[in-house]
């Protein structure tokens, strides 16, 4: 017996869009037991898992194109324009869960394109929520991951700055500072979801206060990636797990403390089912 203490931090777990996204879709498979999705409701296998189980079918933009007579659920990344055109002419129903956050943002992105501003956004190439801040605008924002790929002296005197909701905030102003002082005219719009920003600071702290650090995510989620990397550099002994099946008994000693936390996409019950595996070790 290794007799471990056990504690999971109580920030972690689903973000509100999250929480909403799943509880909408939980309601109509109750009453109808089937319902499709667009693209994965949560980044999150086991939860996925969870959910097909009880009739969710997880769907393509290939796959909307032949769907017809449906409901679909829009999940919390949100969507562009284009999907809910499709949706009316395939006459299909849309329960949009998209995060409000999410939304607000669009709807951001959509004035400033409306007013022919130079829009540039800091956010993932490909992800879900950035092809939904694309849409507003005609596809003609630039997406950049990291300053690096932005040509400073080409670029226009004065744009405006926005980012993928769950970006770091600290990088964000860092990429705004770095524009101005190359004497660029930034309209910056701090977009970022705080739910998820202000983990960082409070996932700092708890890492420190644990002997081993047990992090759950899914590996398709990118909040998951950076919010590991923090535990770990705070402390060494951070192991990333995506299931039960990932927890290796070696990791922990005798009498040791242990802390579980997660992405913003990491169910509760996941985390919950793995301090009671360490509690019997």
């Amino acid at each position: 017996m290794f007799n471990l203490s056990v504690d999971i931090d109580n920030n972690s777990g689903f973000g509100f869009g999250v929480v909403y996204a799943i509880e909408m879709a939980e309601d109509i498979l109750e009453e109808e037991g089937n319902l499709y999705c667009l693209g994965d409701i949560v980044h999150n296998d086991e939860e996925v898992k969870r959910l097909e189980k009880k009739g969710l079918k997880i769907i393509n933009h290939e796959q909307l194109k032949l769907l017809t007579n449906a409901k679909v659920l829009i999940r919390a990344h949100g969507e562009p324009p284009a999907t809910y055109q499709m949706a009316l002419q395939n006459n299909l129903e849309l329960i949009d869960a998209s995060c409000p956050v999410v939304l607000k943002l669009q709807n951001r992105i959509k004035n400033s394109f409306d007013k022919e501003e130079q829009i540039y956004i800091y956010g993932k190439h490909g992800h879900a929520e950035v092809v939904g801040l694309l849409g507003q605008t005609n596809n003609e924002a630039v997406v950049f991951q990291d300053i690096a790929e932005l040509d400073i002296p080409t670029l226009p005197r004065e744009l405006t700055l926005y980012s993928q909701t769950t970006k770091s905030t600290d990088k964000f102003y860092e990429i705004n500072r770095i524009l101005e002082e190359n004497g660029i005219t930034v309209k910056t719009n701090d977009t970022i979801c705080r739910q998820v920003s202000n983990r960082d600071k409070e996932l700092r702290d708890f890492a420190r206060k644990f002997d081993v650090v047990v992090f759950v995510s899914g590996t398709k989620s990118s909040n998951g990636k950076v919010l590991y990397r923090i535990c770990a550099d705070q402390n060494p002994r951070t192991h990333f797990v995506s299931s039960l099946a990932d927890v290796k008994s070696e990791w922990f000693g005798k009498n040791e403390s242990v802390g579980i936390c997660g992405a913003t996409s990491t169910p509760m019950w996941l985390m919950e089912e793995i301090k009671s595996h360490l509690q019997k070790l």
